[in-house]
């Protein structure tokens, strides 16, 4: 069961929904949410940008999408930052930078806790996803506190890079919720975050990327995919909504993903890995 209350919206104007969640960052037809507010889904993920970059979507066109049913949640990283993103310019020479993430060329990890990153980009992006109308965020790179190289950060330790990255997880869903009851915080990957004081109180859900297949249609097998499935169901026996996303394309692979997020009581998704179209869900 979805753990988010959907939007009101009448039944003439809602598609054939079949649950779980559509998860699209790029490649919007024509710029639009058309095809997200008519794909049938109870939840949508979409970047805060139709352009992931300045470009940002309206009230009214994310009024539309969830007069289709849905739940909006706003996508946008908050422990790195990418250098097409319009708050690059701003911080890109400052001492906020930290190493490029090599799985990504053109992305930064970035000093997360510091006062000047909230002001320049986490707090802007929050602001912009209440004025927009969005039901929630998802917050992505939750992760850079275990990316930072440690030679950047020499007083700091592993594990106060990560009560520093469930800190600002806290102080995020604070901030949105005192302007919004009920706005949903959604991190994505790290549920072992949950050991630092605060994290699972302040947080609604959390999104599971390649719980059981790594891009594409490969068995995760590693001794991290165990660990992140158990700390996922731990969440989930919180009350926590789990979105999970697996990238394959073999339908046998679909079918036996689908069938895993039932058995765990999972919303899942099964997708691509560039997150640029939708997919058929979970049946």
């Amino acid at each position: 069961m979805l753990l988010i209350a959907l939007s009101a919206c009448s039944p003439a104007e809602k598609p054939a929904v079949s649950g779980g969640f559509v998860y699209q960052l790029q490649g919007y037809a024509n710029g639009r949410l058309d095809e997200v507010a008519a794909a049938p889904f109870r939840m949508a993920v979409i970047d805060l940008a139709r352009d992931a970059s300045g470009a940002y979507f309206t009230a009214d066109e994310i009024g539309a999408v969830k007069a289709s049913g849905k739940n909006v949640l706003a996508y946008f990283e908050i422990g790195a930052i990418e250098n097409f993103r319009p708050e690059y310019e701003a911080i890109k020479d400052s001492s906020l930078m930290l190493n490029e993430w090599l799985s990504w060329p053109g992305e930064f990890f970035v000093r997360y806790w510091e006062e000047r990153w909230w002001d320049t980009v986490v707090r802007p992006r929050i602001d912009r996803a209440l004025e927009a109308g969005f039901d929630g965020i998802y917050l992505d790179t939750p992760l850079a506190y275990e990316e930072i190289e440690l030679n950047r950060v020499p007083t700091l330790t592993r594990d106060e890079l990560g009560a520093r990255m469930a800190a600002l997880i806290v102080r995020i869903s604070s901030y949105a919720k005192r302007v919004k009851s009920g706005f949903s915080i959604l991190p994505q990957n790290n549920p072992e975050l949950q050991k630092y004081p605060g994290f699972v109180d302040a947080i609604d859900g959390i999104g599971m990327e390649e719980l059981l297949f790594q891009a594409t249609d490969q068995p995760c097998t590693a001794d991290y995919c165990a660990e992140n499935l158990q700390g996922a169901r731990q969440l989930r026996k919180a009350g926590k909504t789990v979105l999970a996303i697996d990238y394959a394309n073999q339908p046998e692979n679909i079918a036996n993903a689908c069938r895993r997020y039932r058995d765990e009581g999972f919303e899942g998704y099964v997708t691509v890995r560039a997150l640029d179209r939708i997919s058929a869900p979970c049946q």
